[in-house]
């Protein structure tokens, strides 16, 4: 089973965007961003089945984040391309202190920020972490730099829920604030075409998988 696309457009530049598979269960109901956890078995097969879906898609250039579930997500594919590049701008965001703890630990230790987290998402700096503006910024530069060099080209990125929702919020002019309203699950795949210095979202959250509503609290990077 493969994604039904149109054709892409000559002027047109293609920007797939996976996110990687389920994690090892260590980070399980944990926040995580800059912990490297490799894929669960069943996050490996989910990426099995998102690199079939785009079978009928061969890019021309695939782009990690250097996090392990990414690359390792990368490593499964299914299609010919040439080797993967890993770009660090395509990293999750970095929860600093809250990293490794359970929501309970972090709303314990740190109600103020927990608050502001849970009500005001993109206005909190995470403790000794980054604030979602400053990895806002890193993301859509590397992003316009990708499709700067792959003009007229369809690519791949494989990294992140917080990196993608970026891009689609950026492609549909969306206001930052309203991001969570974006699903990104495991394995999932989105499409975005850019042509004329217009942007059309294709695709977004597809998956062969079930799909399952998380709340925002539950985690997952």
């Amino acid at each position: 089973m493969t994604i039904a696309l149109p054709p892409r457009g000559n002027g047109t530049t293609r920007l797939i965007l996976l996110r990687h598979g389920e994690p090892e269960e260590t980070v399980h109901g944990r926040c995580y961003g800059r912990l490297d956890p490799g894929l669960s078995h069943r996050g490996r097969e989910q990426m099995r089945q998102a690199w079939r879906l785009l079978d009928n898609q061969p890019p021309s250039a695939i782009y990690s984040s250097p996090s392990r579930r990414a690359v390792e997500s990368t490593a499964l594919r299914s299609i010919d391309t040439p080797a993967a590049a890993v770009d660090e701008r395509l990293r999750e965001i970095d929860f600093g202190a809250f990293e490794g703890l359970t929501y309970d630990e972090i709303s314990t230790r740190y109600p103020q920020q927990y608050d502001q987290w849970m009500t005001r998402p993109t206005d909190v700096v995470f403790p000794d972490g980054e604030s979602f503006a400053t990895m806002s910024a890193r993301v859509r530069e590397a992003l316009e730099q990708i499709r700067r060099k792959h003009s007229r080209e369809t690519v791949v990125t494989v990294s992140h829920g917080g990196v993608n929702r970026v891009a689609l919020a950026q492609a549909l002019d969306l206001d930052p604030r309203r991001i969570f309203r974006l699903a990104q699950s495991y394995a999932c795949v989105n499409v975005i075409d850019y042509a004329g210095g217009e942007s059309v979202v294709l695709v977004m959250n597809a998956t062969v998988q079930p799909l399952v509503r998380r709340s925002f609290s539950e985690g997952g990077c």
